[in-house]
Formats: structure tokens, C-alpha cells, sequence
């Protein structure tokens, strides 16, 4: 549903916005994504998250959360990293079932493109659309 108005109704052509902003679920394989680059801390994890434009900026209860549950499902693993100044910190890494779970999404992300690609070529079509909007 759009947040504000919408063609005809006061907003010029292209201003309504479509409210949710990003796809849901997407912090759980996004976290798994960025450990496969490299193991990290949850606050590096959230630094990381918010350079990203794709994700908002992450809520560290949401995003601590979201760590202790991929644990639990045994997607990923944590240690306690006592190096260097300050209290020991949880060092999260990717599981080989985490790896399972990344190509299950992207298999799943390539399905519903395909789909969303269909919807948008039928809606082009429908509504004449010109190739320049795109």
C-alpha cells in the first residue's frame, strides 16, 4: 500500500511509496553472508549492516536476537573472544549448515525474481509502459 498519494491524487508521477522499505527476512541471511567473509563481533556486525544501503540502520537488540537464534538452529557458532583490551566478546562463524541454509535462500530469492520479473513484464505490457521508466 502506498504511504502517501498517488497518481491523481495530488503527487506527481513516481513520488508514491511503497511502505516496508526492505524485504523481510533479510537480516538472517545478510548476517550469514557477511561471516562467510570474515567472522565478526556483534558490534562489528552492526557497523557493518549500516555501511550496507540495502539494510537499515540495525537494532542491536533485533540484531542479538537474530544472532542467538541462528545459533540456536545451529546455522551459526560463537566463541568467546578474550584478545585484546576491554570484556571478552562473542567471535560468531558461519556453520556448514549455515551454508546450507545461504543456498536455500538465494535459490529461494532466485524464484521469486523470476516471478517478479513475470509481474512486471505482464504489468508493462498491461499498462503500455515505456522502456525508458525502467
Amino acid at each position: 500500500m502506498c504511504t502517501g498519494s498517488c497518481h491523481g491524487h495530488g503527487q506527481m508521477e513516481g513520488e508514491c511509496q511503497i511502505s516496508g522499505g526492505w524485504v523481510r527476512g533479510l537480516l538472517q541471511p545478510r548476517l550469514i553472508l557477511l561471516l562467510l567473509q570474515k567472522p565478526a563481533h556483534g558490534y562489528e556486525l552492526m557497523e557493518r549492516l549500516s555501511e550496507s544501503a540495502d539494510m537499515p540502520g540495525a537494532d542491536p537488540g533485533l540484531l542479538y536476537r537474530t544472532l542467538r537464534q541462528l545459533e540456536s538452529e545451529g546455522l551459526l557458532r560463537s566463541s568467546w573472544d578474550t584478545e585484546g583490551q576491554g570484556p571478552a566478546r562473542r567471535l560468531y562463524e558461519v556453520t556448514p549448515e549455515g551454508v546450507d541454509f545461504l543456498h536455500a535462500w538465494a535459490v529461494r530469492v532466485q524464484q521469486i525474481r523470476r516471478r517478479l520479473g513475470q509481474f512486471l513484464e505482464q504489468y508493462e505490457t498491461h499498462f503500455q509502459v515505456e522502456a525508458w521508466r525502467r
